[in-house]
């Protein structure tokens, strides 16, 4: 048994319900997948992030509005929304449905458009801004007289602005892009002012120091929230005055505009990306799956071409699902070579003329203005302004990448070495493996070690049977019900299907959610993400209700029905609904009360990816994996030996795919600590970085970072350690399953109740290292995980 993960003291983190759109979310990072093989190519390269730039720090809000457009209905326990009209209703409010949701629960997404975004923008923000005056005139060091008008302050503001960030990410367009950076600003400058309120810090401050004992007797989420506010405070510049106040201020703006910036050019650069195969160069694709033809045969029908999968032309795009199967199938080595190039090469100056569209410059703007940032919060560099909200310090957080990488970096420099004799030996190769290649002959490995073809494997998982199959998992371990609604909202697109969450005992909902499952390349960012919608809240709770329920999106990009075939899920895909799943369980199971810390509202940073590792682990559960796994056409279920080998192989590659993603959490690190732009540039800490985690060393043409969006355009910078940190966590809670015995039902439940009420239910409530402790009754250890990853004897 390894020592225990060693930590700071458990730091209160910011309050992030009162951020909208709080996402959590997993990134194309196809580079990843192409350096570790076949594994799921997002694996732990999730981000958890406050996607609206200018959202940093809001802590707060109220319903002005006096229209309602959807309210819960009392009557029907099965249908919790419903649509009402009122003849009181405003016209603007009529004219556009981002001001009529105000006091709604559901956004009415197929009805908004981006002309509506800045004239509902402005009339919430005049609203929330003479609200707050309201406020500080009449604020009150009390429960009642602070903080339950700050939660109310905030809601509209968040709700809207979150429904605007979402659409622009799932629905993208030029004049939507516009429309928010004309109003991102004036929506920083909001943020700011709530933030950097005097008045309602020092009333915080109030409510924590003037009466030690009251304080004391507060309920520990109460506690939280007030000194989390405190910290936020202090983080967002508000202790700071005149000058330096005012230099805060137009870096905070600057950097929403960087963010910004960064992201668009990473997707316009992703879209951009094409590779045209003709008919007569039918050997290019040979190799490639069926399903891989029809997706580009679609991508070259969506441009006008008259293409077939089986004649062609077909369409090469840097959509994950084509991107990842050119680098795990292709025999054609050019063309893994030129996609490969095309993907590490995006937003940079190797892909673009404009120089607006690289991404160089914004990195390098970031770095120094987070710098700035920290500078004129006393700390010395951008690094301990996010510990400041973490379990970790720096000091801790460097020793345990270091712990992981003596560990996994000797195993991936002997799986290279494996993979390269491999490749000579069963291929011919006569020359050293390259980044384009590593996928290729991975697979090729895998299949010849362990017999598995993962194309065959899909034909197992259409992702209908596998939904079914994670909902009643969801019902085995924690006692509740997932089905489709009894009533349908408003989509902003018709793929989009909204579920609901059932107390089996009540049957009455207890949150709800979309899901989003397919790739749209044209409109839709890639990746999967969970993001929040409206969190659970004693104190905003609908007339005639006690609480307001919790409601979530789950997105995904998996290849939509193609050819009269159902979606038919890679294995890594499946993993990716799991892992998002497991986000959207903490959102929306949570027995929080107070809103500013239910669900993932105010839990510490690194400790975020805890539920959707752990659900990832189920897939190699036989009794959940072979209850969802069934052949599309025949109905035929998978075969117990295929699940054997499913097993075997999930320790392949495991050291190189940990050193990537070491890689990966040291370069954000050092870039937010150490990096000097004087002497060195983020390319040359990455490539230097790469020779003590890497097994090959990076392309010279290699601007991985400038499609980074984890640390420049999300919530990641100096927090990329976070996904191996929570990892830990989520190991060591599975093993409390496998403890009990897997193939013992009664215990299997019995533990997943115990985990539903601790680490899925306290949310921010609680620090996250009493939460561990309440499951587990001990801290955590790295055990777990290192034998989870077939690395504990190396270790």
């Amino acid at each position: 048994m390894r020592a225990p993960l060693i930590v700071r003291k458990a730091s209160h983190a910011r309050l992030v319900g009162l951020v909208p759109t709080v996402i959590i979310a997993v990134l194309s990072f196809v580079a990843l997948h192409v350096l570790v093989s076949n594994m799921r190519e997002e694996k732990n390269t999730v981000r958890y992030l406050k996607s609206s730039p200018g959202f940093s720090s809001v802590r707060s809000a109220s319903r002005f509005m006096p229209t309602q457009t959807l309210r819960r209905c009392k009557k029907d326990n099965k249908s919790r929304f419903c649509t009402v009209s009122s003849s009181a209703t405003p016209k603007l409010a009529i004219a556009n449905p981002l001001i009529s949701m105000v006091d709604s629960m559901l956004p009415p997404f197929g009805s908004i458009e981006a002309d509506h975004v800045v004239p509902a923008m402005e009339k919430i923000i005049e609203d929330t801004e003479a609200g707050l005056r309201k406020l500080e005139k009449e604020v009150k060091p009390t429960w009642e007289g602070l903080v339950e008008p700050l939660e109310k302050l905030s809601d509209p503001l968040e709700r809207v602005w979150g429904a605007i960030q979402h659409l622009k990410m799932v629905k993208d367009s030029e004049a939507l892009r516009k429309a928010v950076e004309s109003i991102q600003p004036a929506v920083v400058s909001l943020t700011l002012k709530i933030s950097q309120s005097p008045q309602i810090a020092q009333a915080f401050k109030e409510m924590r120091d003037k009466d030690p004992e009251a304080y004391s007797a507060l309920p520990i989420a109460r506690r939280r929230v007030i000194e989390a506010q405190i910290k936020d405070a202090e983080l967002s510049g508000g202790s700071l005055e005149g000058d330096d106040q005012k230099e805060f201020n137009k870096i905070q703006q600057r950097l929403a505009e960087l963010g910004t910036t960064f992201g668009n050019n990473v997707l316009d650069a992703t879209k951009k990306f094409t590779i045209q195969v003709k008919p007569e160069e039918k050997e290019r694709i040979k190799g490639l799956p069926a399903s891989a033809l029809a997706l580009t045969a679609q991508s070259a029908r969506d441009k006008g071409m008259n293409a077939t999968a089986e004649s062609g032309p077909w369409l090469f795009t840097l959509d994950p699902s084509t991107y990842i199967a050119v680098m795990t199938y292709a025999d054609d080595r050019t063309l893994r070579a030129e996609m490969h190039k095309g993907y590490q090469t995006r937003a940079s100056e190797l892909s673009t003329e404009d120089k607006e569209k690289d991404n160089q410059h914004v990195i390098l703007e970031t770095l120094k203005l987070r710098q700035q940032k920290a500078k004129l919060l006393g700390m010395k560099h951008h690094a301990d302004v996010s510990m400041a909200k973490k379990m970790a310090d720096l000091d801790s957080a460097f020793s345990f990448l270091e712990e992981l990488r003596k560990v996994s970096y000797d195993a991936a420099i002997s799986e290279h070495k494996g993979l390269q004799k491999f490749a000579e030996e069963k291929f011919g190769v006569d020359f050293p493996l390259q980044q384009w290649d590593v996928g290729y002959y991975a697979e090729k490995m895998r299949q010849d070690k362990f017999d598995i073809d993962e194309e065959k494997l899909r034909s197992y998982f259409a992702l209908e049977k596998v939904l079914n199959g994670l909902f009643r998992l969801i019902e085995r371990l924690f006692e509740v019900k997932v089905e489709k609604a009894s009533f349908t909202p408003e989509v902003w697109h018709q793929s989009v299907t909204f579920y609901q969450v059932t107390d089996p005992k009540t049957e009455k909902p207890k949150a709800y959610f979309y899901l989003d499952p397919f790739a749209r390349p044209a409109e839709k960012r890639g990746g999967a993400w969970m993001n929040t919608v409206v969190g659970r809240s004693s104190l905003l709770a609908p007339e005639g209700e006690d609480m307001r329920l919790p409601v979530a999106h789950m997105v995904l990009n998996q290849a939509p029905p193609v050819d009269g075939k159902p979606s038919l899920m890679k294995f890594r895909e499946v993993e990716t609904l799991f892992h998002e799943m497991g986000h959207a369980l903490q959102h929306m199971l949570t027995s929080q009360t107070e809103g500013m810390v239910a669900g993932i509202n105010g839990i510490e940073w690194d400790a975020v990816e805890q539920p959707s590792q752990f659900m990832e682990n189920w897939l190699y559960d036989e009794p959940t994996l072979m209850g969802m796994a069934e052949h599309y056409e025949t109905g035929e279920k998978l075969p117990h030996e295929e699940f054997e080998k499913i097993k075997a192989a999930r320790t392949f590659r495991s050291g190189s795919i940990m050193a990537r993603q070491l890689h990966f959490a040291m370069t954000d690190l050092i870039l937010h600590s150490k990096f000097n732009p004087e002497t060195e540039t983020p390319y040359s800490v990455d490539r230097e970085i790469a020779k003590k985690t890497e097994a090959l060393e990076p392309q010279e043409y290699d601007r991985f970072l400038n499609g980074f969006s984890h640390i420049f355009a999300g919530g990641y910078s100096a927090g990329y350690y976070s996904y191996k940190w929570a990892e830990v966590l989520s190991a060591d809670c599975f093993a409390a399953f496998e403890e009990v015995g897997l193939q013992n039902e009664e215990k299997v439940q019995e533990t997943g109740r115990r985990f539903r009420d601790t680490v899925l239910a306290l949310g921010g409530g609680e620090a996250p290292m009493e939460v561990f402790k309440k499951f587990r009754g001990r801290e955590p250890s790295t055990e777990p995980l290192l034998r989870h990853a077939g690395l504990a004897s190396v270790a």
